[in-house]
């Protein structure tokens, strides 16, 4: 029997003949409440009448997607499964180094109604066992979303004292490889900053890539400079989180970019 289940689920995130935008919302287990994150509740019904795809979630807030109210469109539901110390602004334990641990298993996802599951995969460090830990860690992950036909994104990233610049082709091209190699069926990774290296970035990777959004920078209008150049690099969506929720017009802009992915609005930049 083929592999129905993955695909079943998978088409509820990557819609068909447009490009993916993906809402993050698993910002607090990192970094507590901060802006945007203080009324769960009432930003994913928002995420949810934007039509956003899906919407990526911790497991404690899970109960608020399943209190959506009867939308029209029900986003699909992403679990998360880890947590790390690599990201921006979270402690190290000592020196270089970096800890993670899963939170959850696919399985816990798949009862718990989730479309896909999503882990992280940090190389760059300088810690041979932290990068052991992290290639194991998403390795049985793979396998076991193998064995249960859900869908597996990996969130690759280059952070630690050997990455001068984590957005260097060069280190997207190394660990969205990797965790293609590992049997992600997705990837989220960052931007090298221009439509023509991203270009080599998704060309290099046997699976789609989702760009994320990254901090909250600049006004609408550049993120929606972004999306389209997200568009041009041949990614297949976006993956966004402060920009959008940070927004002090969300659903506004969430059509905006809904407009650019679909083709509605003439690429630019």
């Amino acid at each position: 029997m083929g592999d129905y289940g993955k695909r079943i689920r998978l088409n509820r995130i990557l819609r068909a003949g447009r490009g993916t935008m993906v809402v993050a919302f698993d910002h607090a287990i990192v970094h507590g409440p901060i802006p945007g994150t203080i009324d769960p509740a009432r930003q994913i019904q928002r995420f949810a009448d934007a039509q956003a795809d899906a919407i990526l979630l911790n497991f404690g807030t899970f109960r608020y997607f399943a209190e959506l109210l009867s939308p029209q469109f029900v986003p699909g539901l992403i679990a998360r499964l880890d947590w790390t110390t690599a990201l921006g602004g979270a402690p190290k334990t000592s020196g270089n180094q970096f800890q993670s641990c899963l939170v959850a298993r696919p399985e816990d996802a798949l009862r718990s109604g989730a479309d896909a599951v999503i882990t992280f995969l940090v190389i760059g460090t300088d810690d041979a066992e932290f990068e052991r830990n992290e290639v194991q860690r998403v390795a049985r992950v793979a396998r076991e979303c193998e064995r249960l036909g859900m869908p597996l994104i990996v969130e690759s990233l280059a952070r630690g004292p050997q990455v001068q610049n984590p957005c260097d082709p060069k280190w997207l091209m190394l660990h969205s490889r990797m965790a293609a190699e590992l049997g992600a069926d997705l990837i989220k990774t960052e931007y090298t900053g221009d439509s023509a290296s991203m270009r080599t970035v998704v060309n290099s990777c046997p699976v789609p890539i989702l760009v994320l959004g990254g901090s909250r920078t600049g006004s609408d209008q550049d993120v929606l400079v972004f999306v389209r150049s997200i568009v041009k690099s041949g990614a297949a969506g976006v993956f966004f989180g402060r920009n959008v929720f940070q927004a002090d017009n969300m659903p506004v802009l969430l059509q905006r970019v809904r407009a650019v992915l679909e083709g509605r609005e003439p690429a630019q930049g």
